[in-house]
């Protein structure tokens, strides 16, 4: 890092440190963004909003290290626009592009590589933290402050910031080859999931990348993506063409490494249809620079706030919806039993497949612990369903989440949740929490984790 970047850092490191002491104890905090990812809705309040303007940038790329030292309200877009001319990529990158590495850090962060990387937080090597009571520390795995390193992971901003991180970068290739295998019984393709994972190969060739699409109960897809230097030609998903759809249509695609990591931002995974704007008609007239996740979330956090097309629903008299937008991880010997539930209850389609696996099986992360000896399988599901008549909002989330403590799986805490309290800090390491709170937001200047993920404060 030059000195002129790393004195302009600490200049707004300090101006931020010296907002948060100035806020009124008492007042609830948030950060300025422009953006989110987070689907919980949240009550209005007059909270104080922490200027963080000008800490959203690639401090130094170490091409030598395979390292980036990056501000925590930098987007994953520009993280890897910065890393990229090096021939190098962060080791898991998120599929939106305005997700922030603080944030996949603070929440949880998984894509297609974390079959061999495990989860976003798993890379990190160092964070700068501004804490719940107003300090500013670095939290390193061997350090003094390693139980807030581990503890970090999960806490949605409710220990503190982050305002800088140390990440691993790896090497990649200027193309992305891509295999899409289509399957009709869904025990065969956790079957072959397991073994890609444990092989990190399939039918001969190398595996760099793995995730799957479900369409119905008997049209699966797994789609294995392998670094190669040359490609044939290369697909473009980012105007007329439609990702998720090409799975349906071929066999083996090429994309270039950029564009492979952003597949899915173009349309939102399937979010985009809707909109309207997967109609070719339609998609035509829609400005490129509009065709993108943060454009879609936008119109989603209009709806969430005043209600228009539920309120056109209910003038149609149809049934009301509920938001059922939720990832969660269930071990891959368990995966078949959460298929069948889902598929049986949960009229969503298409729906995502991610495998993982914990990266270091010596590290605990205290707030998300996974077995470290198993292999997870990542469903990702963004839609609504209708409600039956007298079912109270949430029966569709609240079933979920006991399916999937049942089967000895973790849930994201980025959308709603409806645990009770008690059930909630059994699953998510309540005495590990309330340790990390007292040595770091004594005076619970933040929000808990339940407050904020569970009551929505």
């Amino acid at each position: 890092m030059s000195s002129d970047a790393r004195g302009e850092f600490e200049a707004r490191r300090e101006r931020l440190r010296r907002q948060y002491a100035a806020t009124e104890p008492g007042t609830p905090v948030r950060l300025a963004k422009t953006t989110s990812n987070l689907f919980r809705a949240r009550r209005r309040s007059s909270a104080a909003r922490l200027d963080v303007s000008g800490l959203d940038s690639v401090l130094a790329v170490d091409p030598v290290a395979r390292t980036a030292d990056v501000q925590g309200m930098t987007t994953y877009e520009r993280l890897v626009d910065a890393t990229l001319p090096y021939g190098l990529m962060p080791l898991v990158v998120p599929q939106l592009k305005t997700i922030t590495l603080g944030g996949a850090v603070t929440g949880l962060g998984i894509e297609s590589s974390s079959f061999r990387n495990g989860l976003v937080h798993e890379s990190v090597l160092e964070i700068e933290v501004l804490t719940g009571d107003g300090r500013i520390v670095v939290a390193r795995p061997d350090n003094e402050h390693r139980d807030l390193f581990f503890g970090f992971p999960n806490s949605y901003g409710t220990l503190g910031y982050a305002l800088r991180l140390t990440i691993e970068l790896e090497p990649v290739r200027p193309f992305v080859k891509l295999r899409h295998v289509r399957f009709g019984d869904r025990a065969n393709y956790f079957e072959t999931i397991q073994a890609v994972c444990a092989e990190r190969s399939f039918a001969g060739e190398r595996v760099d990348f793995a995730d799957g699409t479900v369409f119905d109960r008997d049209e699966m897809y797994l789609t294995l993506g392998t670094f190669v230097d040359d490609a044939p030609a290369t697909s473009d998903y980012t105007r007329m063409g439609i990702y998720y759809r090409s799975l349906q249509r071929r066999e083996v695609d090429h994309l270039t490494v950029h564009d492979y990591l952003w597949r899915w931002d173009t349309d939102w995974f399937w979010c985009s249809r809707a909109f309207g704007v997967q109609d070719p008609r339609v998609r035509r007239l829609v400005p490129k620079r509009w065709l993108r996740s943060d454009s879609y979330w936008r119109l989603v956090d209009l709806e969430r706030r005043y209600g228009p097309k539920q309120r056109l629903e209910r003038m149609r008299g149809r049934p009301c919806r509920e938001h059922v937008v939720q990832d969660v991880e269930v071990p891959i010997e368990h995966a078949t039993d959460f298929f069948d539930f889902f598929v049986r209850e949960i009229p969503i389609v298409p729906f995502w497949i991610c495998p993982l696996r914990p990266r270091d099986p010596g590290a605990r992360w205290d707030l998300y612990a996974l077995d470290p000896e198993k292999t997870y399988v990542n469903v990702g599901f963004w839609s609504t369903v209708p409600l039956a008549n007298g079912r109270p909002d949430g029966s569709h989330n609240r079933r979920i989440e006991r399916v999937v403590e049942e089967l000895g799986g973790r849930k994201s805490l980025y959308s709603t949740s409806y645990y009770e309290r008690e059930e909630f800090w059994r699953l998510y390491n309540g005495p590990a929490y309330a340790a990390l709170k007292e040595a770091y937001d004594a005076d619970g200047r933040l929000l808990d984790l339940y407050g904020k993920c569970v009551e929505r404060g």
